[in-house]
């Protein structure tokens, strides 16, 4: 592997190298920058709002025709920011926008009428970074725009690995992409694509969408989207920890242009353009393959279980003269890996026989998940605006796991084998008042066909099985209200309901958010909220075996898990671009599923390998933190983002005992910064960028293996009793902590744009213990699962 990155980076400064003395006289080179400006609420044009490039000399402003289109011709290739203001309403600022002279910058802009009386018209931009673009969302939110995704995740395109730079999230430190909030599982996020609820987009999944090593999702077709941590607004329903509520960008409706990008981790190409339907009509595509698979296929690089994936994305965009407009998009990708002599530290599979010295295991996993949406949205009238959404999912894995012992019997003791389709329509009405007053209102039905099997003869455990082929349905409704009371005073309220088909239960879950800007420069913002979720499907059909060797469905009438979310937080804009947040939250969590024995087992700490027993809806927990924030936006050609969260996640069982939960690390820091460098080269056309990532945190809790007084395990392979119980959660191993480097070097051409990057993940190697498993041939007889080690990556991509 290191052969190969040195092999591959010594070409890339071949190339750079070549480039840069080939230059003779400076380039002027310019780009187009247009889009469409439209009211957020009602989606009309705006007609005759004005577009300024902030700081241009002479001054590059336009103002938008009759289909509320804009055009900027001759913008100058490197950051830009935009003022975008209309008399009636808020003025806009869209930040350090990347203008590349290989890529056109098209824009879809949305503007709210403002409350204030405009006695004299004064253009002012708002400084909204970092503000969600979903107005009902007013605390523990924010957007993350493309420029983000591209510079925070250099080469590696995920989405997932912008969210853990922020306050109060975190992962695992595995390596995969798993996304923990404020203490809470993974599981407990719910990924959205287009307002739709999708399936956790990740290759390599497991049946409880706990974990995966990249994502579907590849950030050369999304556009700024919305991540929220808590208090979540009426709107969104089914998620107790966050949601990632994820926006494709349209193509571009009048150029054909393409981005290549060959990499170590994946190779993919992005088309776009125009479609030929009149009216604007565009297409965006994408399609990756896993690179580290073909190389290992070819013998250069060597990864045990030939990890390989493969995914695709697509968005259409048809807008029409008076039936509104129409968008189709998919999204698919496959992933599967073959493990022999599956290790403690490869894999975590049902039951210990991994443990045992007599035992070879083998690991197979498969996959998948495509989904096809379609929406219309249609202007009634200038107050109300109707949008329909259809979408249909399929998705499914397939866990295979086979025993051979030394004497040569072999056994399959353990198979996990599911598949789904799922169905949703969606349809929700946007009605603006007047400029103080907005409401909206849909409900979104949702039915599964569900097909189950899996089966579970490990030794030491109970048997268990599942073979559930049916259908599951629900309907969620939402109301939201937002009134402006004055220019300082902003409320948002509304109810949730929530009714589940199958087994009769429901939630009626009222919402409440505040913000009050105190001074220009500050605001105070408060939210209360009740959610529910239902559990992973798999707990609801387990069939377990009672005392008379009948097997038997002990969990089908579960209840909703609840949770009621408080935050108060603070903002502070020192400057234009400087923002600090301090934000304090609590989550109240009740009918948590818990074992019906009274033993520690809890749904909310399920990892890949799921304890089934009998459960009931009488666990309780708390998650409690404080977040602190300081961010530099990017400007002066530098940024940083520091952030700190303190926090305590912890459940209760029917045994009354208070026990951490898996995921409490009790804290985190993140201190994120980077830096470019432009006007390199002959031509002054070349831009160098880095950036560098510290992250420290505390290690996810464990239990613990038996152990004598001295630290030496005091386990029996026989009986399989390897684990303490009786002190599960109490504590972690260690501390994590990672450094991450990355750098870009950029070359504008007259219609290309050239970009080679580099990013080391875990650039010193730190391997901290994240947690403990019988080994013989350890000291003390104990080996320990680690943080994933140094992960290069080194991508060339090219914009034409």
């Amino acid at each position: 592997m290191k052969t190969l990155l040195s092999y591959l980076l010594g070409i890339g400064l071949l190339v750079l190298s070549t480039t840069s003395i080939s230059f003779g006289q400076s380039l002027v080179l310019t780009q187009t920058i247009r889009g469409k400006i439209i009211d957020q609420d009602t989606r009309l044009p705006l007609i005759g709002a004005t577009v300024v490039v902030v700081e241009s000399d002479p001054l590059m402003g336009q103002t938008t025709d009759l289909n509320g289109d804009f055009r900027l011709t001759g913008v100058p290739v490197g950051r830009i920011s935009l003022i975008v203001s209309y008399i009636g309403y808020e003025s806009k600022l869209i930040p350090d926008l990347v203008v590349n002279s290989g890529k056109e910058v098209v824009l879809n802009l949305e503007m709210s009428e403002s409350t204030e009386s405009l006695d004299e018209f004064v253009v002012t931009a708002m400084e909204d970074k970092g503000e969600a673009l979903n107005e009902m969302s007013l605390v523990s939110s924010r957007s993350i725009t493309m420029e983000e995704m591209n510079r925070l995740a250099t080469g590696f395109n995920d989405p997932a690995l912008i969210a853990v730079n922020y306050a109060g999230v975190t992962n695992s430190g595995t390596g995969g992409n798993d996304i923990i909030i404020r203490g809470n599982s993974p599981k407990y996020l719910q990924w959205r694509l287009e307002g739709m609820p999708i399936k956790n987009p990740n290759h390599f999944t497991d049946q409880v969408a706990l974990n995966g090593s990249t994502s579907m999702l590849n950030s050369n077709l999304l556009a700024t989207s919305d991540f929220h941590t808590g208090a979540f607004n009426p709107e969104f329903g089914d998620a107790l920890s966050g949601v990632y509520d994820i926006r494709l960008r349209s193509g571009n409706n009048e150029k054909h242009e393409k981005i290549l990008g060959i990499g170590l981790l994946g190779t993919d190409l992005t088309v776009e353009g125009p479609m030929g339907l009149g009216q604007g009509a565009s297409y965006l595509a994408n399609y990756r393959y896993s690179t580290a698979s073909a190389l290992n296929q070819l013998g250069l690089i060597e990864v045990k279980g030939d990890p390989a994936f493969q995914d695709a994305a697509f968005n259409l965009r048809i807008p029409t003269q008076k039936a509104g407009v129409f968008t189709l998009h998919g999204l698919g990708g496959y992933s599967q890996f073959s493990i022999k002599d599956v290790k403690p530290e490869d894999a975590n599979t049902p039951g210990n026989t991994e443990m045992k010295e007599d035992v070879v295991q083998d690991f197979d996993k498969t996959s998948y998940m495509g989904t096809l949406g379609l929406s219309h949205g249609f202007s009634l009238n200038a107050r109300g605006y109707l949008e329909t959404k259809l979408s249909f999912t399929k998705d499914g894995s397939e866990d295979d796991i086979q025993e051979t012992l030394e004497n040569g019997e072999s056994s399959n003791p353990f198979y996990s084998k599911l598949e789904r389709n799922t169905y949703r329509v969606k349809v929700s009405y946007h009605h603006k008042l007047d400029a103080a007053n907005k409401i909206q209102v849909g409900s979104i039905y949702t039915l599964s066909d569900v097909q189950n099997e899996q089966f579970s003869t490990v030794e030491g455990e109970n048997p268990y099985q599942i073979g559930f082929d049916g259908q599951i349905g629900s309907l969620r409704s939402y109301l939201s209200w937002r009134h402006q009371f004055s220019e300082k005073l902003v409320v948002v309220s509304g109810l949730h309901h929530t009714q589940v088909f199958f087994n009769q239960k429901s939630a009626l879950q009222p919402r409440l958010a505040a913000s009050y800007k105190m001074t220009p420069k500050t605001s105070l913002n408060l939210a209360f909220g009740m959610h529910s979720t239902m559990e992973s499907i798999n707990h609801y059909f387990v069939e377990l075996e009672n005392e008379n060797g009948q097997f038997e469905r002990p969990n089908t009438d579960l209840d909703l898990l609840k949770a009621k979310h408080y935050v108060l937080g603070l903002n502070h804009l020192f400057k234009p671009d400087l923002l600090a947040k301090v934000e304090i939250y609590f989550q109240a969590l009740s009918n948590l599923p818990v074992a019906k024995d009274s033993s520690y087992i809890s749904t909310v700490n399920d990892d890949v390998a799921v304890e089934y027993v009998p459960l009931t809806n009488g666990g309780k927990g708390q998650n409690y933190g404080i977040e602190l924030t300081l961010q530099k936006f990017f400007s002066k050609d530098y940024y940083f983002l520091f952030n700190t969260s303190i926090y305590e996640s912890n459940y209760t069982a029917l045994d009354g005992v208070k026990r951490n939960t898996r995921f409490n690390g009790n804290y985190v820091v993140n201190l994120i910064g980077g830096k470019e460098y432009t006007g390199w080269g002959k031509k002054r056309n070349q831009t160098l960028g880095l950036n560098a990532k510290v992250l420290v945190s505390g290690g996810r809790k464990i239990i613990p293996l038996l152990k004598d007084e001295n630290g030496n395990a005091s386990v029996n392979p026989g009986t399989d009793d390897y684990y303490d119980y009786s002190k599960a959660y109490e504590n972690g191993i260690e501390d994590i902590y990672q450094i991450t480097l990355s750098a870009s070097y950029k070359w504008q051409k007259l219609k290309s744009t050239h970009e080679l990057l580099i990013n080391l993940e875990n650039v010193t190697n730190h391997q901290g213990k994240l947690s403990e498993y019988y080994d013989s041939s350890k000291p003390n007889d104990v080996g320990y699962t680690t943080q994933f080690g140094l992960l290069p990556n080194l991508m060339y991509k090219i914009y034409f």
